[in-house]
Order: structure tokens, then C-alpha cells, then sequence
């Protein structure tokens, strides 16, 4: 087989097995469904490994393979562009896929919905990567739209329950506000340089630097900063970046390898790898740069301080997913486009690890997701509690770990990045350590550690999955093969990865193909000086200061957690205001439902009272009824059926008939 249709296997195999278990799921019962769309991901992920080896032999590949439309000048195409960039996010997304894929066949074994599931999360995959494989804007408009859709389709999946309904809901919401920004960013390029491919457009990136728009009259903007501002208004959406990172947390609400597949490792990145894409054109523009890097700043610092307060086992890692991303958002802004690509690949394998393990727990503690009620389940769970060893120390950067690497890489090229906000950033980044292994270590010693709370359990089926039952004062067991093996095989990445790939991927010319770096940012050029080995970075890591602060957080969710259980209960009483301010997650929610929701509703009242009623019915549906009555009143006073009625009227028009005549003349 060439390498150009090897090119086509990677997102149809994932394709076909999507449409096989969704169309014909009852026909090939359950084990066909899982069958058919692993092996698809399977082949998705073997043909990308062959394709990744190829890349590195230096054969990339820039083509159209369908053209869908041609309006004048402008043509809409499917078309590949194969670079080392898009590589490394073929085999994130496919991997991570695969593990996801054969861990649900554990943890979805009781669910009815079992072949709509695997149809799901395999259409899902076969979207990402149409998203990574494009060469141009519309085919990346297009993945982005699904995997939008699909994640939609799965936060709802158990439909019946209302939280889950009103999760996906909230998520697409979100999401198309992200997209109208990002839908108008490719407007501009469509309007402004006649092409979507993306060679093209970055080829006229110089003359679009030196253009201006006029959004509002007298205020003329660069229109590489616009088009850039605009672009990044959908990775905010996509990867949930503050303001618009408010439907992350809720989606947890979906099944868990959804969480892994989704809401970790795949579409979230989608928005980091959009901006390193189009890194020609961010570079451009110091507004958009400066832009990206304090809405990351933000981001990655208070949704931390989310993350410390939540009971539910999942949506620690989910406020852990959105400040991790805000790290990613932060190395994008400092310019460090490849350590951010660095940081979405170590952060997808740990991550995937820690919400799988996450899952794990559940199936162990019977669908329980409360850590308060957990406990020593290390002598129970032995497989998961390793793993999320493992997972937890990579993502607090513990030196040696994939984490670590990533982690410092991006603290260090903010210290050195001049761009606007980079102070703010770098305070970001340093105290979002601490807090990063506060609440890591905070949900692993309630978890693993400590006296075992399972029997204390109150029975709420509004916080439980749908499999609760009776038996949830039972103890804990590991869950089976299924489930732990991947957790496995997603360790030894977050072991090992960094530790090998930070070299080639940051001071090699790895992505010299794919990322363009302006002359005027040199943290990466410094950072190469000062980099000698991976193995002599980790051992610098030990004395520097985000070690220091990550074994502070360590230890004092040890002490709060295992030690002094009753401090944090008085410390919580203590800053009352504080934990009420986190606890309503800063109140965002609250404003989106008055502002937008409420603003929402009484504008369609308004338009219902005034519109409809009284202008529609009111005045043209009823009011022209009324006035036909009032004409047809006074024609009926002439209408009457009487002679000398009808001789007088004659005689009247007769008359006038004769003034105007003898008026003319």
C-alpha cells in the first residue's frame, strides 16, 4: 500500500467501525460493536506509526484529495497535510483512543446503550483526526464542528438523566459561542487572501500584517491581530479557556471514558493544536500573543482554586484538565508553540491515566464518585492505586516524570518571554504548581490512603451512575483485566516520554517544518543553551523552585488530609466567604443564567408580548380583519337591497360625474 492511501486508512478506518456498530450494532451484538471499532482504531493507529516513521525519514506531504466546491476563486477541499506536527497528534489521538476503546468494554459491560457507545467514541476519533490531518480551514472547520457534535452526543449519553441533558446542552451552547469567533476568523482569511489552504494563507501572512480593519468607525486594528483574536475565540470555546470554560466541568456527567477520551487527552487540545498551526500568523500580531497568554494565566491559576474544594472524584480531574490547558494556552502566548504540542502529549497519556484510574475507582467502590467517602484502597485496588501514583506525580512535575518536562519547559520560556502579560503569567504558572499538587495529592490520599470511609456512603441516586444499587456498603475489589490494563499501558508513557522526547521535540528541529518563530522570541534559543541532557534537567529540578513548591502542596495535603483531618473542616469555617466564592465556581454559572439565560428569556417575552401579540396578531393579523370589517360596514349602508336607494346613488354619481367634466372643460 502507498503512503497516500495509507493517509485515507488513518480517519476511515475509525469511520467504517463507527458505522458498523451504530448501524448495524444489534445485528453484530455486543462483541461485534467492540470488535469492529477497535480494530479500526487499531489499524488508525498502526497506519499512524507508519506514517510517523516515514515523516521522519523527511517525506511530508501537502495534497487535495477531494475537491468538494469551487466558487470563483475559492476552493473548498478535503486535503491532508502530513508534517511532523500532525504526526504527533495522529498518534496521541489514536492511542489514547485505543486505550479508551478497550477499557469501556470494562466499564460500559452493564450499560443497554453498550453499541451506541462504541459507534460514538469511534466517530469521535475518526473526527479528530480529519481536524489534525487537514490542510486547510474549511476541513478543519468541519472536524471541528464533530467532534463538537459527537462530544455533545456522548455527554448526553444517559439521556434520561436530566443533569446529563442539561451538561450537553450547556456544552454545545458554549461551544457555539467559541465557534462564532472562530467562524469569523476564517471569514476574514476567506475575504482577505481569496484561499482556505493553509500554505497559501500563511504565505500571505506579511500582507495581511500590513492591513487594517475598522470595527469601529476611527478605531482602526491590525488584521492579522483580528483574524488571530478571532481564531483563538474558538480555542477558548474548544479548550475551554476563561470565560468559556464553564461546560467542562459539567460534562462530567457523561460516562467516564468519555472524560478520558474527550475531556483530557483529545478534543480539548484540539484549540492548543489550531494556534501552534497557524503559529505564522499568531507571530504576526504581539496584541493576539499578549492575549492568548493572560487569558491562559487566568485559566490555569483559578481553575486550580476550583479544584481543591470538589468532593467528586471526577471533577478534581476535571479542574485539573482546565488548568492544565491554561499552562498549554500560557506556552502558546510565550511563543514556545512546541512546548505547548510538548505539554498536550505528556499531559493526554497521565491525564488519560488519571481519569481511567478515576473510573477504576468508581467500578471499585460500586458507581461511588464521592472521595469522602473512599478511603485505603490501596491494599484493595493495588493496579489502581500504582497507576494513579504514577499519574499524579507526573502531573504535579515531579523531576523524571513525562510532567516534569513539559511542566518546567513552559515556566521557564514565560520567565524569559518579553511579551505583554508575561509577569502575570509567570506568577500564574509558579503558584499553579503548588496548588496543582495540593489537589493531586488531596484526592490521592482520601482515595488510597487513610481509614476506609466506603461504609459511611449516604445513598443519593442524583450523584451516582445509573448502575448504583443496594450493594454499595460492600467493599471495594480491582477491577478487572479490561480496565487495569490500560491504566498500564497509559503509565508507562507518563513514566518515560518526556524524559525521551524533550529533546528532538523542543531543541532538535523536530517541528522546524511545522512552527514558525519570530526572531524577536528567544526563550526557546535561550532555553537550548541552557539544555545539556534530559537526565541532567531532572536532576536541576531538584533544587529549583517549582519542585519546592509542588513537595509543599504534597505535603500539606498529607497533613491536612492524613495527618489533621480536622483542619481543614476549621479552616474552611474560617474563610467562609472564600469557600462559598469557590463553591459557586466564582459565580460564573450563576451570571451566564441571569445574564444570558435571563437576558435570553425576556427578550423572547418581549418579542412575544410585543411582537407577537400585539404588532403580529394585534395589528396585522387582527387589525387588518377589523379594518376589512369597517370597510365592508360602510359599503353594506349602500348595499341595501332598496330601489330608490339604489336610482338616488345613480343620480349622485351622475352629478359628480358632470362637475368634474364641466371642470375640465
Amino acid at each position: 500500500m502507498d503512503m497516500h492511501s495509507l493517509y485515507l486508512v488513518v480517519p476511515l478506518a475509525p469511520l467504517a467501525g463507527a458505522l458498523l456498530a451504530g448501524l448495524f450494532g444489534k445485528t453484530i451484538g455486543r462483541s461485534g460493536a467492540h470488535w469492529v471499532t477497535i480494530l479500526g482504531v487499531a489499524v488508525a493507529f498502526a497506519a499512524s506509526l507508519a506514517i510517523f516513521q516515514d515523516v521522519q525519514a523527511g517525506h511530508s506531504y501537502n495534497g487535495s484529495v477531494y475537491t468538494w466546491l469551487e466558487s470563483g476563486g475559492l476552493k473548498l477541499e478535503v486535503g491532508f497535510l502530513i508534517d511532523p506536527l500532525t504526526t504527533v497528534m495522529m498518534l496521541v489521538v489514536s492511542f489514547v483512543s485505543l486505550m479508551v476503546h478497550i477499557y469501556t468494554i470494562g466499564y460500559m459491560a452493564e450499560d443497554p446503550g453498550y453499541q451506541r457507545f462504541f459507534s460514538y467514541i469511534s466517530l469521535f476519533t475518526f473526527s479528530m483526526l480529519m481536524l489534525v490531518m487537514a490542510n486547510n480551514f474549511v476541513q478543519l472547520f468541519f472536524g471541528w464542528e464533530a467532534v463538537g457534535l459527537v462530544s455533545y452526543l456522548l455527554i448526553g449519553f444517559w439521556y434520561t438523566r436530566p443533569t446529563a441533558i442539561h451538561a450537553n446542552l450547556k456544552a454545545f451552547l458554549v461551544n457555539r459561542v467559541g465557534d462564532f469567533g472562530f467562524l469569523l476568523g476564517i471569514g476574514l482569511i476567506a475575504a482577505y487572501c481569496g484561499s482556505l489552504d493553509y500554505v497559501q494563507v500563511f504565505a500571505k501572512g506579511p500582507q495581511l500584517a500590513s492591513m487594517s480593519i475598522e470595527l469601529f468607525a476611527g478605531a482602526p486594528w491590525m488584521l492579522v491581530s483580528v483574524i488571530c483574536i478571532c481564531l483563538f475565540i474558538g480555542a477558548m470555546g474548544k479548550s475551554a479557556q476563561f470565560p468559556l470554560h464553564v461546560w467542562l466541568p459539567d460534562s462530567m456527567e457523561g460516562p467516564t471514558p468519555i472524560s478520558a477520551l474527550i475531556h483530557a487527552a483529545t478534543m480539548v487540545t484540539a484549540g492548543i493544536f489550531m494556534v501552534s498551526r497557524m503559529s505564522p500568523l499568531f507571530e504576526l500580531s504581539e496584541a493576539a500573543l499578549s492575549f492568548v497568554l493572560v487569558i491562559g494565566a487566568i485559566t490555569a491559576l483559578f481553575m486550580g482554586f476550583l479544584g481543591m474544594i470538589q468532593n467528586d472524584i471526577k471533577r478534581v480531574v476535571a479542574y485539573s484538565t482546565l488548568s492544565q490547558l491554561g499552562y498549554m494556552t500560557v506556552a502558546l502566548g510565550a511563543s514556545a508553540y512546541s512546548v505547548a504540542i510538548f505539554h498536550l502529549m505528556t499531559h493526554a497519556f497521565f491525564k488519560a491515566l488519571l481519569f481511567l484510574a478515576a473510573g477504576s475507582v468508581i467500578i471499585g467502590c460500586h458507581h461511588n464518585q464521592d472521595i469522602r467517602y473512599m478511603g485505603g484502597l490501596k491494599k484493595h485496588m493495588p493496579v489502581t492505586w500504582l497507576t494513579s501514583l504514577v499519574g499524579s506525580l507526573a502531573l504535579i512535575g515531579f523531576p523524571f516524570f513525562a510532567g516534569f518536562y513539559s511542566k518546567d519547559s513552559i515556566i521557564e520560556a514565560v520567565a524569559l518571554s518579553h511579551t505583554p502579560g508575561a509577569g502575570f503569567a509567570y506568577f500564574a504558572v509558579i503558584a499553579g504548581v503548588f496548588v496543582t499538587a495540593f489537589y493531586s495529592f488531596r484526592m490521592y490520599f482520601l482515595v488510597f490512603h487513610g481509614e476506609e470511609r466506603y461504609d459511611q456512603v449516604p445513598h443519593d441516586p442524583a450523584h451516582h451512575d445509573q448502575h448504583h444499587d443496594a450493594h454499595h456498603v460492600q467493599a471495594p475489589h480491582e477491577s478487572p483485566l479490561v480496565v487495569w490494563l490500560p491504566l498500564v499501558l497509559l503509565a508507562i508513557p507518563s513514566l518515560v516520554i518526556g524524559y525521551l522526547c524533550i529533546k528532538p521535540m523542543l531543541y532538535g528541529d523536530y517541528f522546524a517544518a511545522a512552527i514558525v518563530v519570530g526572531p524577536e522570541h528567544h526563550a526557546l534559543a535561550h532555553m537550548k543553551e541552557e539544555f545539556h541532557s534530559s537526565f541532567l534537567m531532572a536532576l536541576h529540578g531538584f533544587s529549583q523552585l517549582p519542585f519546592i513548591l509542588a513537595i509543599s502542596g504534597v505535603a500539606l495535603a498529607w497533613l491536612f488530609y492524613l495527618k489533621r483531618p480536622d483542619l481543614p473542616a476549621s479552616i474552611k469555617k474560617t474563610f467562609q466567604p472564600i469557600y462559598t466564592l469557590l463553591d459557586n465556581k466564582y459565580y460564573f454559572d450563576k451570571f451566564n443564567e441571569w445574564f444570558f439565560a435571563g437576558g435570553a428569556r425576556l427578550l423572547g417575552r418581549g418579542l412575544w408580548k410585543a411582537g407577537d401579540q400585539v404588532l403580529i396578531d394585534g395589528v396585522l393579523v387582527n387589525g387588518s380583519a377589523k379594518l376589512v370589517g369597517w370597510v365592508s360596514a360602510l359599503v353594506r349602508l349602500y348595499q341595501s337591497g332598496q330601489i330608490y336607494r339604489y336610482a338616488f346613488s345613480m343620480i349622485i354619481g351622475v352629478f359628480v360625474l358632470l362637475t368634474l367634466w364641466m371642470h375640465r372643460v
